[in-house]
């Protein structure tokens, strides 16, 4: 049986208008629009994304901010920071790529759906409590994250990045906590230059950020390898009890921002890749949410070829258990930092999540949302 697949998409998404020379504009979603109705005419839900409340707004981002990012509805075009313009309708969209992204959470933790894909822009993964940066004005992940704390009482939400870039944003709100493990893979000398492998969290938080400084023109074997040896253990251990993922395709070959090989058909296996760790722990539903990605041509390839993955029949698509050694190496240098955290490795060989019942997620989708 297919999984029922959500997509969150909306016209108002494109009004947010960067000018025709940068690399964040309009026609990346476009693109995307039309291998929609092109390779999925009504197989998909579709999600009307409503705005963000500013009360849900303001569980990440600071009221002046918020004030700020509704201030640019007065100007034609202006900058909220030297890499990230808005026009009049920037405000709207940049509201709308937040609330697509709970409308999506809601839909999975009711179990209407079993899988999601936020088609959104501004993207959100470096935004900050108190500014826009990286081209992202509001973090949508993160509200995301911090309304599925609040409102399903969930203890264990697993995030991963896999844009090019390091989502500085997303690292900041969770560096302190348990209740978000952020996993990111990413090119450490590009924007922001920071992730960097000593970077493992502070506090309770200690262990539970999880970042992989990647190398140039890596491939999609040797991603695969790192990730099902990395994420294979963090599923295992960690047993989270929903999956956000910051799914940036600048990682592909032929993009302009990007600085490693990957195809179609690696991101496709990292979908699956996914789904099989989930299936392994009572399928806790998956949100996606599209960050970066350039080359639009790539881009939408790229989706179509996880939206495949993400409604095929089950088992699904098989991969290869390959193994690089550029992924060995990758994954010998997390576990060596990482196993004195106990968190995914080293420590407690049965950590104290992983004897609890999948009855947990049944309790989550049940909590009335406050």
């Amino acid at each position: 049986m297919a999984r029922n697949v959500c997509v969150v998409r909306d016209n108002r998404y494109l009004e947010h208008e960067t000018g025709l020379v940068h690399p964040e504009n309009p026609n990346r979603l476009r693109a995307i629009y039309n291998m929609l109705d092109s390779d999925f005419p009504g197989e998909l839900k579709t999600i009307e994304p409503e705005p963000a409340t500013m009360d849900e707004l303001e569980l990440v981002h600071t009221p002046i901010y918020i004030e700020k990012v509704l201030s640019t509805a007065n100007f034609q075009f202006t900058y909220l920071a030297p890499d990230s313009p808005a026009s009049a309708k920037t405000y709207l969209a940049a509201w709308l790529a937040v609330g697509g992204c709970l409308k999506a959470l809601e839909e999975l933790m009711s179990g209407r759906c079993q899988a999601g894909f936020a088609l959104v822009r501004p993207p959100g993964h470096h935004a900050l409590p108190d500014r826009a940066s990286g081209f992202c004005i509001f973090n949508n992940l993160g509200v995301t994250a911090r309304q599925a704390l609040k409102a399903y009482g969930l203890e264990r939400i697993l995030i991963v990045d896999w844009d090019i870039h390091h989502g500085n944003g997303l690292q900041q709100l969770f560096y302190g906590v348990k209740e978000v493990l952020y996993f990111s893979t990413h090119y450490i000398s590009s924007f922001p230059q920071t992730g960097d492998w000593s970077e493992t969290g502070q506090g309770p938080g200690l262990g539970y950020t999880v970042n992989i400084p990647l190398p140039k023109n890596l491939g999609d074997e040797d991603m695969l390898h790192c990730y099902r040896e990395i994420l294979g253990p963090i599923f295992r251990r960690y047993r989270p009890q929903l999956v956000l993922v910051a799914a940036g395709f600048d990682t592909h070959r032929r993009d302009p921002l990007g600085r490693t090989s990957l195809t179609e058909q690696g991101f496709a296996w990292l979908t699956q890749l996914l789904l099989n760790l989930t299936a392994e722990i009572g399928e806790p539903p998956i949100l996606m949410a599209l960050e970066g990605g350039y080359d639009t041509k790539a881009l939408a390839s790229s989706v179509r070829e996880v939206l495949l993955t993400l409604t095929a029949e089950k088992p699904g698509l098989e991969i290869p258990e390959v193994f690089t050694p550029v992924g060995a190496e990758l994954v010998a240098k997390a576990s060596s930092i990482h196993a004195e955290y106990g968190v995914w490795i080293g420590g407690e060989s049965e950590p104290e999540t992983a004897g609890q019942e999948d009855s947990e997620l049944k309790t989550a989708r049940d909590r009335s949302v406050t």
